[in-house]
């Protein structure tokens, strides 16, 4: 089965916003803030409606295809679908570069990639996988939380 931003759980269709257009080249599997009529970078969880950026379903992820729906970013002005953020459900989201553990607390950072949350930061999710040293942007397995502001 293809990768895709959305993992789990799969008995049901998470809720997708699809009426807003993209304020800037954006790759899938970052934060966004969902305006008004648009999707814009999100660099914190604090004050936005924070959602997470699609990849385009409709784009092959077949082998003879050079066109890598996870890698391809959305140009500015074209229609994004971003994903509405529900506690429990499963995402694959780009990463700031850092080496994180199970059950690690994460927090949006610069170009709405997830990294560690520090004292006072709002939690979004947490890092699912064996402890791995990543990359900057890479995709990495998350489970999103109900947020809340780290003691």
């Amino acid at each position: 089965m293809a990768k895709r931003i959305y993992t789990g759980p799969q008995d049901r269709q998470p809720k997708t916003i699809t009426n807003r257009t993209v304020g800037a080249a954006l790759l899938p599997g970052t934060a966004v803030a969902v305006g008004a009529t648009s999707l814009t970078q999100a660099t914190s969880a604090s004050g936005v409606r924070l959602a997470l950026l699609s990849d385009r379903d409709f784009y092959s992820t077949a082998q003879l295809d050079a066109t890598d729906p996870l890698t391809t970013a959305y140009a500015s002005g074209d229609t994004g679908v971003a994903y509405e953020l529900e506690p429990g459900q499963r995402y694959m989201w780009a990463m700031a570069a850092a080496t994180y553990t199970n059950g690690q607390e994460l927090t949006v950072a610069a170009a709405g990639r997830l990294a560690a949350a520090a004292a006072t930061n709002v939690v979004v999710a947490y890092y699912d996988g064996a402890g791995a040293t990543l990359t900057a942007g890479q995709l990495a397995d998350v489970a999103i939380a109900n947020f809340y502001t780290k003691a």
